[in-house]
């Protein structure tokens, strides 16, 4: 792996509205929320951030409107330092995501449309190849078109590129994606739909995990919220315990902020199990905060709360 030369990631952007609210109304009913806040989101773009934070060098592929949310996206990446690899179209608007957060326990739901984002084609992502060919690590989800995604990943393969597909939100895939895959980072319910292995154990992710072996995978990585990872490969199987660092406040961005912290430990050449504790750490930090992209903690944060040796 060549460390140093950063971390490029194919996604969406969306501006996140969230509201904050005791429980989620029913059909045809109206309830007083407890908060609303709008930030920057996007599976892609939220993992660009948790990697740009933890001090990789982030190129960010994609495509967005020409409109305000669009304005928000290009001044999130100015912000962070991400270099944006991103078209601009009049054609189509910047996504957008409903969020609902339990103002109680964090948890989440969300509705997210991805916008000119959905336009995104193989072409599209063959004009980035460059980048991706430069990059140390290139990562991946589902927000944008399974082609756009499985193009990316057959560039980076062809280059020896460390590739990562995050798998969300899940649907059914050609088992052609799989042996593109170094690492895949499902969630539990992710993992559920793509294996047939129900996911409620640790038990239950490492059969899941062979699954995903069995189908051409490097080693599968599965998140289990509270319980942590599962780093599952051919030679070994490795709990890694979550980081309990505060009080959860939200949980929307905790799978990009692992997904994004993993990618930069790999990039500046951290084994798998050391970049899997780090995404845990800075994962357990950013549910303590609300929103998503913002929530992303600082490098120096992430490592005061490793221990060390």
């Amino acid at each position: 792996m060549a460390a140093g030369r950063g971390v490029a990631i194919l996604g969406i952007f969306v501006a996140d509205l969230a509201f904050r609210a005791g429980r989620m109304p029913a059909i045809g009913e109206t309830i007083a929320g407890s908060g609303f806040k709008m930030g920057p989101g996007g599976k892609g773009s939220n993992q660009a951030v948790a990697a740009a934070r933890a001090g990789a060098r982030v190129t960010f592929i994609s495509k967005i409107g020409r409109d305000d949310f669009g304005a928000v996206a290009l001044a999130t990446w100015k912000a962070e330092g991400i270099v944006a690899d991103v078209q601009q179209t009049d054609d189509a608007p910047t996504g957008a995501a409903f969020i609902y957060v339990n103002d109680t326990t964090g948890e989440n739901a969300i509705i997210v449309v991805p916008g000119a984002a959905a336009t995104i084609t193989a072409a599209d992502v063959e004009r980035s190849a460059e980048t991706i060919r430069n990059a140390a690590v290139f990562v991946t989800q589902f927000e944008q078109p399974l082609a756009a995604a499985m193009r990316g990943l057959e560039i980076a393969r062809g280059t020896g590129v460390v590739t990562v597909l995050n798998p969300a939100p899940a649907e059914p895939i050609d088992d052609a994606f799989y042996p593109l895959c170094d690492f895949v980072t499902p969630n539990e319910t992710e993992a559920s739909l793509l294996t047939g292995v129900r996911v409620g154990s640790i038990d239950d992710a490492r059969r899941a995990g062979d699954v995903f072996l069995a189908k051409g995978v490097g080693t599968a990585l599965i998140t289990l919220g509270q319980a942590g990872v599962l780093l599952h490969g051919r030679d070994s199987s490795t709990h890694i315990p979550a980081f309990k660092v505060g009080p959860v406040v939200e949980t929307a961005g905790a799978g990009d902020a692992f997904n994004g912290g993993f990618a930069a430990a790999l990039a500046r050449g951290e084994t798998p199990q050391a970049a899997a504790r780090f995404g845990c750490a800075l994962a357990g930090i950013s549910v303590t905060r609300p929103g998503t992209a913002p929530s992303m903690p600082r490098l120096d944060e992430v490592m005061a709360v490793l221990p060390r040796g």
